[in-house]
């Protein structure tokens, strides 16, 4: 099997982090240049015309109109400074004669100064260009008294200083780059770890929850959660997450061990008994008579009810367990299962209340009679004085069967868990005070099978008392 290569999630939004300010970086850097460039571009060749201007001036004013001739001598000084500065100057009078050429009074001073123009501009600033030469008529009292030709290297040129400036621009900018390039390192560096962090926890937390809960159950297995208060929502949530399912695991782990334990008392219970009996009858204790035998097999058919309710349960939960689903009404079905129930509650001294209204449903039948039989033991055996009140309302496209009882209502605590399987809120298990708890989990299961829901609310206080009403919405 081909190893592919993987990445960590801090080094890659790292990278990210640090290519995208990189090139930000670089985009804005290059902008600047740009547009930086051009700008200064414009004003380097609006000064060169400027100066060009200024030459043209201050040939003529060394023009004497008196002789009608230009002063050589200054002329001859001014050109030289001129050359200095990258301008080849060359005048002729208003005749066309040729009064004074800086090329023909210093050739090797213009070559110098051109080269170095020439390889500024080549080798620092990547422009070829090549001479470009422009006369200017010099003006005096209207007349034109002379010819200046400036001959430049074109299209413009940067002098020695600007040259320097513009050095120092780049190495600036350059600095810039470098110095927000380490910084932006640094924060993605702290940005991906920020992100990573969070995720590396939670990935390492996972592992831990399976190592922890791969070696069975262990009273002194470490709780593991892991810090939940982040200011990013999505890193939040993953966090969450797993605490919610270590939590749910834990919680999972304490129900597998009650749900044996419960498992074990009830069936110890009935088979305690069964040995009891047998083992005195063999003794000769017990005579084998009909009595004795009739209680061995009251706790056979205990053990079969349980084993039958927990298959019906598992197969309910397992969906493995087809609803034959006919058309009829509601209200017969809860009306057949409260008559089964009203000898008794009149033995209690209950008054079974029943307001039901015709209510046309498509369901099955014996399972659904099955649920309201529960739920009707439930409220006799939990009932000893007052009222049991069977309803039927018409809600939002369901039917709402209500069954309330003035009984000793539910602890508000173990609410939430009265239709899991072997819950009871006697703890001890007493039989006298109920089943075992596995009527309501029934229930639950027929009604979820059939996309409806079965709830349960304290009609008294926090401590129960008062009574409970179950409410079953299909």
């Amino acid at each position: 099997m081909k190893h592919r290569f993987t990445i960590s999630l801090q080094n890659r939004l790292a990278l990210t982090y640090a290519l995208f300010i990189s090139g930000a970086l670089g985009l804005l850097t290059a902008a600047i240049n740009l547009f930086t460039g051009a700008s200064f571009n414009a004003l380097i060749k609006e000064n060169i015309h400027q100066k060009n201007e200024e030459i043209v001036r201050v040939i003529g004013s060394l023009y004497n109109p008196l002789t009608g001739r230009f002063d050589s001598l200054t002329v001859e000084a001014m050109g030289m400074y001129f050359v200095h500065e990258g301008y080849i100057i060359s005048l002729e009078d208003a005749w066309g004669n040729l009064v004074w050429n800086a090329r023909s009074c210093d050739m090797q001073q213009c070559v110098e100064v051109l080269k170095g123009i020439r390889s500024r501009m080549e080798a620092q600033f990547r422009l070829n260009g090549r001479m470009q030469r422009q006369g200017y008529p010099v003006f005096y009292n209207g007349q034109i008294a002379g010819t200046v030709s400036i001959e430049t290297y074109g299209p413009f040129f940067y002098s020695e200083t600007e040259t320097q400036f513009l050095t120092s621009i780049n190495r600036l900018l350059l600095m810039a780059g470098l110095i927000l390039s380490l910084l932006s390192g640094g924060i993605a560096f702290g940005l991906s770890r920020s992100i990573a962090k969070p995720v590396l926890n939670a990935a390492e937390a996972a592992r831990a929850i399976a190592r922890v809960h791969s070696r069975g159950t262990n009273p002194e297995r470490p709780v593991i959660r892991i810090r939940d208060q982040y200011h990013t929502g999505e890193l939040q949530d993953l966090s969450r997450s797993i605490n919610e399912l270590a939590a749910a695991l834990e919680a999972g782990e304490r129900r597998q061990k009650q749900l044996s334990a419960d498992i074990a008392h009830e069936l110890r219970t009935p088979l305690t008994c069964l040995q009891g009996n047998m083992e005195a009858m063999i003794d000769g204790v017990y005579t084998p008579d009909k009595e004795h035998l009739l209680s061995c097999h009251e706790e056979i058919i205990r053990l079969t009810h349980l084993v039958e309710d927990l298959h019906v349960l598992t197969g309910l939960e397992g969906d493995t367990i087809k609803l034959n689903k006919t058309s009829f009404d509601l209200a017969t079905v809860v009306q057949t299962a409260a008559e089964q129930f009203r000898a008794a509650a009149h033995e209690k001294g209950i008054a079974l209340q029943l307001n039901l209204r015709e209510s046309p449903i498509e369901a099955d039948h014996d399972r659904l009679t099955q649920v309201f039989m529960n739920l009707l033991s439930n409220a006799v055996k939990y009932t000893d004085s007052g009222t049991i009140r069977v309803s039927i309302e018409k809600g939002p496209q369901r039917w709402d069967s209500i069954i309330a009882d003035t009984g000793m209502g539910i602890p508000e605590g173990d609410i939430p868990h009265v239709f899991e399987r072997f819950y009871r809120t006697d703890k001890s298990r007493n039989r006298s005070t109920g089943g075992t708890g596995i009527g309501l989990a029934i229930a639950a299961a027929i009604v979820a099978a059939h996309g409806g829901t079965i709830t349960v609310e304290n009609a008294g206080n926090e401590k129960g008392g008062s009574g409970s009403v179950f409410r079953v919405a299909l």
